[in-house]
C-alpha cells in the first residue's frame, strides 16, 4: 500500500471534502503535526511514498535519505523555499503544489494586520477587555498610498481592496500585468526601490529568493517615509529582524504586521513579539475554512494524479 506522510495542521484539523477524498485514494496515511524541522524529517525519511506537506524541512539531506521509496513531494500550498527543489529535481522526484487556492484569504489578512495597525486595535481591545476605557487616535488609510512588492494573485487582490478603501496603488513586479493595472488603477513602479520611498504602506508579497530575503534592512528602511508601515503575509526572513526592530524603536517605521516570522515557531524572547507597533499572526493568513479546502483537495488531486500517471495541476520542476 501506498504510505504517505502527512504534516499539515491546517489540513488535518479543518472539516471538509478533502478528508474523503484522502480516505477514497486508499493510502495508509501517517499524521504528524507540522511543520517539521529536518531532524524530525530525517527521522522519518525513508519510509515514505509520497509526503503531503507544508511548511516542513524538505532538504537535500531529507530527500536524499528518502530514496528509493519516495515518489512524488505533494505540497500543501504554494511557497516552496522550505523545499529543496534543486535536490528534488536531481532524484526525478516532483514537487507539486497548489497554486490559486489562497490569494483572496491573503489580502483580506494583510488588510486585518494594517487596519489593527491603523486603529490601535489591540490597545483598544485590550482596554475593554480588562475593564477600561482607554482611547488612541488613530489614522485612516484613505487617500494613503499602498506599495505593493510582488503583484501576483495575492498582490493583485490586495490592490483590489486597496482601491475600494479609496487608496492610491503602486505596485513593483518584474511580471507586469498592463491589463489589470490599467483596470484598477496601478501605477507600475520602475523599481521595488521607488516604492519604499513613496509608500505610507508596504505590502510584501513576493517569493523568498537569494534576491528578496533580508530585502527589508537598515539601508533600505532609511530610504521610506519616516512613520511608514511594513506589511508581510509572504515570508519572515525578507525583513531582517534586527534591522526592523531598530526601525519600530526609533520610529523611523510606524508599525510592521506580519504574518510570518523568521523563526516558526518563534521562541518565547523573539524581538519582535512584545514592541507595541507590532501586529503577528501565527501564519494563519490563510487558514479559512474556505481557502484550506481549495488548498487540500487541490494537494490531494495533485498526488492522486500523479501516483495514477495522470498530469498534476501544478509541478514546480521539469526533468
Amino acid at each position: 500500500m501506498t504510505r504517505v506522510l502527512l504534516t499539515t495542521t491546517s489540513f488535518q484539523d479543518t472539516p471538509g471534502a478533502h478528508h474523503d477524498m484522502l480516505a477514497k485514494a486508499g493510502y495508509e496515511i501517517v499524521r504528524e503535526r507540522g511543520p517539521l524541522p529536518e531532524s524530525r524529517m530525517l527521522e522519518l525519511a525513508g519510509e515514505f511514498d509520497a509526503f503531503l506537506c507544508g511548511d516542513d524541512a524538505i532538504t537535500a539531506e531529507v530527500i536524499a535519505k528518502s530514496l528509493p521509496r519516495l515518489k512524488v513531494i505533494s505540497k500543501y500550498g504554494i511557497g516552496l523555499d522550505k523545499i529543496d527543489v534543486k535536490a528534488a529535481t536531481a532524484s526525478k522526484i516532483p514537487v507539486l503544489f497548489t497554486p490559486g487556492v489562497n490569494h483572496t484569504t491573503v489580502a483580506e489578512h494583510t488588510f486585518l494586520l494594517l487596519l489593527a495597525l491603523e486603529k490601535n486595535f489591540l490597545f483598544h481591545t485590550d482596554s475593554t477587555r480588562s475593564g477600561g476605557w482607554k482611547r488612541k487616535t488613530g489614522h485612516e488609510i484613505a487617500s494613503k498610498t499602498i506599495g505593493i512588492v510582488g503583484l501576483g494573485r495575492i498582490g493583485k487582490e490586495v490592490a483590489i481592496r486597496a482601491r475600494a478603501f479609496g487608496m492610491e496603488v503602486v505596485a513593483f513586479d518584474v511580471y507586469w500585468d498592463e491589463a489589470f493595472a490599467a483596470a484598477h488603477q496601478v501605477k507600475r513602479a520602475a523599481t521595488k526601490e521607488e516604492i519604499f520611498t513613496t509608500a505610507d504602506y508596504i505590502s510584501l508579497h513576493t517569493n523568498l529568493t537569494p534576491e528578496t530575503r533580508d530585502m527589508i534592512n537598515a539601508a533600505s528602511i532609511a530610504t521610506m517615509k519616516k512613520g511608514a508601515i511594513i506589511l508581510n503575509c509572504a515570508r519572515g526572513e525578507i525583513v531582517h529582524t534586527a534591522d526592523m526592530v531598530a526601525a519600530l524603536q526609533s520610529g523611523q517605521l510606524g508599525g510592521y504586521g506580519a504574518d510570518v516570522l523568521d523563526e516558526e515557531p518563534p521562541a518565547p524572547d523573539h524581538p519582535l513579539l512584545k514592541l507595541p507597533n507590532v501586529v503577528v499572526t501565527p501564519h494563519i493568513g490563510s487558514r479559512t475554512a474556505e481557502s484550506v479546502q481549495r488548498q487540500a483537495c487541490c494537494s490531494v488531486e495533485n498526488l492522486v494524479r500523479y501516483l495514477s500517471g495522470q498530469k498534476p495541476i501544478a509541478q514546480a520542476n521539469q526533468f
